[in-house]
Formats: structure tokens, sequence, C-alpha cells
């Protein structure tokens, strides 16, 4: 049989992750990426014999390289803490791995909650997505060096889409969406203003009126009432927020570069006065 690796990248997660470390026990191995975790979220995933990768990881593609590192199975089951799975997932998950044959990774379904309502359409433009590729032969997936949602990598044969979605909690309220945005585009904003990629406040303004427009209309957020125009609304405000923040560093930076004080080299003759 293949084996199989559960992979989890988390961060001060005690109160979710023994459910869902719990729903694993299908799986060969877990390894869990405990990123400056400071709570009992490592003795917990002890606890379920997890292999445990402690450290300080600020670059969302470096914890998930590490994780992988670390894994031994033949194929990876990639999850979050606030993710949980079914015994009809567990099974499909069994039998898709099990006659794969060409296949190297396959799509999952994702179901999203906000609270204890199930949201299934308008998902996108960053902040969040109803299916990813999340079942991998090892060696098939990476990412790029980035602090949120980096891109992802797929070589391989794409096997198909499974049927039993992941479970995931993304939200409690409106107020945790907020949240949410003001984490991602922070994070998002520091990327921008590493690389210098960051455009017109013009041009992301243009780009967050199509997010808005294609996850309302082409994603059908307009049958989520309320939660899907507001989970549209902040995937058109991701793109804006982050521009503006990035810019809001790089001010900081010039400003802490101007208040430093001057290094050059004292006038020769003042060297030569202080050697007589």
């Amino acid at each position: 049989m293949a084996k199989l690796s559960a992979l989890l990248c988390v961060h001060n997660e005690e109160q979710r992750l023994p459910a869902c470390l719990a729903a694993l026990a299908f799986c060969d191995e877990i390894v869990v990426v405990a990123d400056r975790c400071n709570d009992g979220t490592e003795a917990i995933a002890r606890q379920y014999g997890a292999r445990v990768i402690s450290g300080i990881f600020p670059i969302e593609g470096a914890r998930k390289h590490a994780g992988l590192a670390r894994c031994t199975g033949d194929w990876v089951l990639e999850l979050d803490a606030d993710e949980g799975v079914t015994s009809a997932f567990a099974e499909e998950v069994r039998e898709t791995i099990g006659r794969a044959g060409a296949a190297d990774w396959y799509q999952v379904p994702i179901d999203n909650y906000i609270g204890d309502q199930l949201v299934r359409h308008g998902w996108g433009g960053s902040f969040g997505t109803s299916s990813a590729a999340r079942l991998f032969r090892l060696g098939v997936k990476s990412w790029k060096s980035e602090r949120v949602h980096p891109g992802a990598k797929l070589d391989g044969v794409y096997g198909g889409r499974l049927t039993q979605p992941l479970r995931h909690m993304v939200d409690e309220d409106i107020g945790d969406m907020f949240a949410r945005l003001s984490r991602y585009t922070a994070l998002r904003a520091q990327d921008l203003a590493d690389s210098g990629k960051i455009k017109s406040v013009a041009d992301d303004a243009f780009r967050g009126v199509r997010r808005f427009l294609k996850c309302y209309i082409s994603r059908k957020g307009y049958r989520e009432g309320d939660l899907g125009f507001l989970i549209s609304l902040m995937a058109g405000l991701y793109p804006i927020l982050s521009n503006l923040r990035a810019r809001e560093i790089l001010r900081s930076r010039a400003r802490d570069v101007a208040d430093l004080p001057s290094s050059a080299p004292l006038p020769l003759r003042r060297v030569e006065a202080a050697s007589q």
C-alpha cells in the first residue's frame, strides 16, 4: 500500500488541533510544523504521534518545505488545523492513492464555514478557495518564497478532483473576517515591499473591481446573501489594501534610513592631526 503523510503548518492551535489530528488516524504519519508556538500546540501534536518541526518560519513557503523535508510517505495530504476530514473523505483518499496509476496530484474540494453557516459560493481573489491541490505525490508540489498564499508549482500528471470535501472553519463571524483581511494584507504588503512589485493605486483599484465582480457574479457570491457580498468585497479590497500598506512600509523604511547617523569617514586632515 502507498504510504500517506499528513502535513500541517500551525501557529498556536492548541484549541483546534486535537480534533484535526484525531481524524487523521487513517494517515501513516503526521508531520506538524510549529511556527513560533508558545502555547500547548507542540505537546498536543506529540500526544497524537506527530513528528514536530519547531522553529521560526515567517515565510509560508519555507514552512511548507521544512515540513515536506520530514515527510517519508509516497503521498502527502496537506491541510490546516482549522480543517477537518470525515470518514468518507479518508476512505476516498485511501482509495484514490491506491489506484492512482500515473496520476501525481489531485484537486480537493473545500467546504468553507463562517460560524455554523456553510458558504459555497463567491470564494476567490486571495480571500478563500473552494478547491485546492492538497493531495500529491512527495516531490510534486513546491511553493514560492512568500509570506501569505505563496504561488505553488505542481509537476506531473493531474489525476482529477475528489468528490468528498475538506471541512474548513474559516471564521467565527464578520469580525473575524475583517481581522483576517488585516492579517493577510499586512503579510502581502511585506512581500510587495521586499520585491518592489508595487503597482499604481489605479491599477490595483481596477484589479479590485474585477475581483469583486468575478467573486460576486461569476462565482455566484450573490447566492450567499450578505456573506457572499462581504466575501466578494474583501476579495476586491485585498490588492488595494496590500498595495497601500506596502507603500506605507516603504515610506517607513525610507524614514529609518534618513534617521541613521552618518558613517562617513573623518576627513584626512583630522586623522593626521590625531596621529601627531
